[in-house]
């Protein structure tokens, strides 16, 4: 991956990884570089095959220095059948991935290691750029600066009412993000007012961003799901000569074939029921969230008009039928709904929980959904929330817990995690790399209510950045 933010002085000798009776001349001869260079073997004297699992139970953070050990290593270390051996001994990481935006519209990736609790920056975003030739589809695209997304619906809503023309000024706004197959995706956005089809991969293995298979339609602003090892993309805007117009298409990527489908478009039906038809041209419908619960995709969906939004419940998809279907009355009516009507809300051992800000601006509730009784309940301990940004929070579920991330007064970017079960589990803090005491490791005290605990795992400076997006890997 990245170079490694926060680094302890790692002296260990290669040869520690290798259990046996070698002797000294041998380690010594390790430390040759021609060696390395010319042994036919990853590892002397033991075969590829056992080098190949030895390097499996290597842990990812570690990976960088294990790459500068000889070109063998290195090529050994970024290789699938490294990484297909990890899954077969069980010895893969979940890591959290996080995209923040700086001043500048300048978009980084972080990678949060919850294991030894450090941080590792991502390599920049591929560059794009669009040539001079009429703003329509992809038939401009060359290379330019590649950003992620982060501008909101609102921004583009604004654009087009005349009040902010962000899609002339931040190049790729709107883009969205996935992660599937153990790869990050960046899909379609805008640019120089122009919806894009393009679709950029972040591999883990290789550390490097790589185009694939365009979607089949344009657009921005779309949501994304994942559900049986697929890519799901609904909804999103597209632009034409009348402005910004609603998506109900949808498609699916297979990343093991690189190929697009399409899939039945949403039917908006709540849209279609409007009374006049003054009223169905002023107000426009759009996906506001998606999420994979049960087997299913649901997509809650809103009526918009700048400022206004209007909630109408939202729409399933079957995989099994190929069909939609409407959301369940109680889900629709009680998703919680943030800035632009978009709806927040993560999956976690089987249970779907939505972020819902209360009425002040330092806190918030989470609420879980009870598919029996089709309503939403309030979790009890409300959660510290700093909200003075666009984006003051983010939801993950990893390691069979859910996290909130957010920033606090300082302007650090926290991880919080909820502990409702077993309030004495220790804090990564208390492990082997709490020693290393600097701003991104060390944890805070928990946080909220006995009833439900709040424990910040993670904690890195975030100055003026915004935070984009979040997703999780499995490698």
């Amino acid at each position: 991956m990245g170079g490694i933010l926060s680094r302890s002085n790692h002296n260990s000798n290669v040869g520690d990884l290798i259990e046996g009776s070698q002797s000294a001349s041998c380690k010594r001869q390790r430390t040759s570089d021609s060696f390395w260079e010319h042994s036919p073997r990853l590892i002397p004297s033991l075969p590829d095959e056992i080098s190949i699992q030895i390097l499996a139970r290597l842990p990812r953070i570690h990976h960088l220095n294990a790459k500068l050990v000889s070109p063998s290593w290195k090529a050994a270390i970024m290789s699938p059948e490294l990484y297909r051996c990890r899954k077969k001994l069980g010895t893969t990481e979940v890591w959290l991935y996080l995209l923040t935006k700086t001043e500048g519209d300048k978009f980084l990736w972080y990678a949060f290691d919850p294991i030894s609790v450090r941080w590792q920056k991502l390599p920049p975003m591929p560059a794009i750029a669009v040539n001079d030739e009429p703003r329509s589809g992809l038939s401009g695209i060359r290379a330019w600066n590649m950003a992620g997304s982060s501008i909101r619906i609102a921004d583009a809503i604004r654009g087009w009412l005349g009040r902010r023309n962000a899609l002339d000024q931040v190049p790729f706004c709107g883009c969205a993000i996935g992660a599937v197959d153990g790869c990050l995706y960046a899909l379609g956005g805008f640019f120089r007012a122009a919806a894009m089809r393009s679709v950029w991969r972040y591999d883990p293995i290789v550390n490097a961003w790589n185009e694939v298979s365009p979607m089949s339609t344009a657009r921005a602003y779309c949501k994304t799901g994942v559900l049986n090892g697929k890519l799901y993309v609904v909804g999103g805007v597209t632009r034409d000569r009348g402005g910004l117009s609603p998506l109900q298409s949808a498609e699916v990527f297979n990343p093991h074939t690189g190929i697009w489908s399409e899939i039945p478009s949403m039917p908006f039906s709540k849209a279609q029921m409007l009374p006049t038809a003054f009223l169905a041209d002023l107000l426009k419908p759009i996906a506001t969230g998606m999420t994979s619960y049960r087997g299913k995709l649901y997509v809650p969906q809103s009526l918009y008009c700048w400022p206004f939004f209007v909630d109408v419940g939202g729409e399933v998809y079957d995989p099994e039928t190929n069909a939609w279907i409407d959301m369940p009355l109680g889900m629709g009516d009680g998703w919680p709904a943030r800035q632009a009507g978009t709806k927040l809300s993560v999956t976690v051992e089987g249970e779907l929980y939505a972020l819902d800000p209360s009425s002040t601006l330092d806190s918030a509730r989470i609420k879980v959904y009870d598919h029996q009784d089709d309503t939403w309940k309030v979790i009890e301990g409300d959660i510290p929330i700093n909200d003075n940004s666009e984006s003051p929070y983010l939801l993950a579920g990893f390691l069979g817990k859910l996290h909130v991330i957010t920033k606090d007064a300082n302007h650090n970017i926290i991880v919080m995690q909820a502990d409702r079960q077993n309030h004495s589990t220790p804090s990564p803090s208390t492990s082997a790399n709490s020693s290393q005491k600097n701003l991104h490791e060390v944890p805070e005290p928990v946080l909220g209510s006995e009833a439900n605990m709040w424990r910040v795992v993670a904690l890195r400076s975030g100055g003026t950045a915004e935070l984009v997006s979040c997703q999780i890997l499995d490698v």
